[in-house]
């Protein structure tokens, strides 16, 4: 019988890129584009703001579950057939919470999109790292940012057009084609793994330990400020119970002999340092998507897809960043991109610490494209330095604990946490300021009754008047709260900046751009 080798040519790199990177892309637009339709589909199911955010809720405790469990699912289920699985759950999600009728099927739909896109952002990673040669994996960094981070950022813009031009379930309804798409082009130019980890055993108890960790602590973050956090005694007990899952989880991964997350990579000094900035850089970029929004249609009165315009900017300047970072990267240290990149991150958030009730669109903006070039100039010399020490049958699992979705969980909660208690903690210093002693208060209040009286008596004048003083001072101690906050990130971002020179710039993994040979066994009668 004759025999007939056949070499398999690989798909071109862009091919490949693009395969993973359009499901990836799709699903963090999806994420953040929620974020600001929350109102709109709590108006819809005729909820409340509380009752609506466990939309949020949902999706980022199965986000954070699976990205973790990543590296241990692609031994498991080979990379080709785990990504179209995936791709196919996050699709099914979609539908999900674009048909639900109700707001327990909503949740549903978020909790199966959770699952499916988690594994993106971390396999996306993975595979760009492995399919580019050392000399094109900044380019390689370049594109995955382009999907998270420039996507993440668009999400706002994306969803407040969408909610005030057309029905909320189109956000939800435009992954449907999409997650298709993708799952044909990864069957058609996504290799399978050339080495697969042997499973010798599932480690259950990790696996366990690990969703009730993450599981219990997004619901004491998302819930402790509605119940006011420790005086409330399931919140004290659901704490202490995370508290003891997250010990336990950490201590069987390191004991365990097939552990399901390979935690010995923190010893990899890159690792842990670029894992730290990394998510420092989240926490600071998040928290801005999460809290100028806010503040923009809270306090500002702006529509939702205004507030997303304003976020605008920085995505222009994200793309013009990632078009040069690659030049960058050759001619400069990565360390010296990092620490600049984290000065211009703590410039921009400078910006917001003069934030009034009278700042224009432009100035909302202008400090947007700071922002974009302090992202690119840390996430992708970060990206490329951590990851770039692994080898690459760590890839997955390193990228799965490099990536800052748990970070995105915990900080959305924080952040409007802090928001809520800096207010209440400004109340307190402004209430003084209404007292009949204060001479200030007294003309103003005297002022307010008089206009007041022209259209109602003396006494609900006086009734009004206080009414208005009062909401006023509520204003003020919320936007010296937003002031604090943003201070406390900047402070954040300067404090930073020595880090980024204690990476190690040698790589320890050299390898080349290898494709792998094919042979194909010929059957009588086929066609050469």
């Amino acid at each position: 019988m004759a025999k007939v080798v056949y070499k398999h040519k690989p798909a071109p790199l862009w091919l490949v890129a693009l395969s993973i990177l359009l499901p990836t892309s799709f699903a963090c637009l999806a994420t953040s584009a929620t974020n600001v339709a929350i109102p709109h589909i709590s108006g819809f199911f005729g909820s409340t703001i509380d009752e609506a955010n466990w939309i949020i809720t949902s999706y980022m405790i199965a986000n954070s579950c699976l990205i973790l469990m990543s590296g241990w699912l692609e031994n498991v289920l080979g990379r080709k057939r785990f990504l179209k699985i995936f791709i196919g759950i996050f699709t099914f999600g979609s539908l999900v919470c674009a048909m639900a009728p109700n707001l327990n099927l909503m949740v549903l739909g978020r909790l199966i999109q959770g699952i499916g896109g988690g594994p993106m952002t971390p396999l996306a990673q993975s595979i760009l790292l492995a399919a580019f040669p050392q000399e094109k994996r900044g380019i390689a960094m370049s594109l995955y940012g382009i999907a998270v981070m420039v996507f993440a950022i668009l999400g706002p813009t994306f969803g407040g057009f969408i909610v005030d031009n057309a029905d909320w379930q189109w956000i939800y309804l435009v992954n449907i084609p999409v997650g298709i798409l993708s799952i044909s082009m990864v069957h058609a130019n996504i290799e399978e793994l050339a080495v697969r980890k042997k499973i010798k055993k599932t480690d259950y108890l990790g696996m366990i330990s690990l969703v009730l960790w993450l599981l219990s602590m997004q619901v004491v973050l998302d819930k402790g400020q509605q119940y006011n956090w420790f005086d409330c005694a399931w919140i004290s007990w659901l704490a202490g119970f995370s508290v003891c899952m997250f010990v336990f989880f950490v201590i069987r991964e390191l004991e365990s002999s097939a552990p399901l997350i390979n935690l010995r990579l923190f010893k990899d000094r890159n690792f842990l340092i670029g894992t730290i900035l990394s998510a420092s850089v989240n926490m600071i970029v998040f928290s801005s998507i999460v809290l100028i929004p806010q503040f923009l249609q809270n306090m500002m009165g702006y529509t939702a897809m205004l507030s997303g315009f304003a976020l605008a900017p920085r995505i222009s300047s994200c793309v013009l960043m990632m078009i040069a970072i690659n030049y960058l990267m050759k001619i400069f240290d990565n360390r010296i991109l990092i620490a600049i990149g984290f000065f211009f991150l703590g410039i921009s958030i400078l910006f917001f610490i003069n934030l009034n009730l009278s700042v224009s669109f432009i100035y909302i903006a202008i400090p947007q494209v700071l922002m974009g070039i302090g992202v690119i100039m840390t996430f992708i010399p970060v990206s490329s330095l951590v990851l770039g020490t692994l080898p690459k049958p760590e890839l997955t699992n390193g990228s799965s604990l490099h990536n800052k979705s748990t970070m995105t969980a915990i900080i959305a909660s924080v952040a409007s946490t802090l928001v809520a208690r800096h207010s209440q903690m400004h109340q307190v210093y402004l209430v003084d300021n209404l007292s009949n002693f204060n001479l200030v208060f007294q003309q103003k209040f005297a002022a307010l009754v008089h206009t007041f009286m022209s259209n109602a008596s003396g006494s609900f004048a006086a009734i009004k008047a206080n009414s208005y003083m009062y909401k006023s001072l509520l204003t003020q101690s919320r936007l010296m709260a937003y002031v604090d906050v943003f201070e406390t990130f900047a402070f954040i971002a300067f404090l930073l900046i020595p880090l980024a020179f204690l990476f190690n710039t040698e790589n320890k993994h050299k390898d080349t751009h290898e494709h792998k040979t094919i042979v194909l066994k010929q059957i009588p009668g086929d066609r050469i």
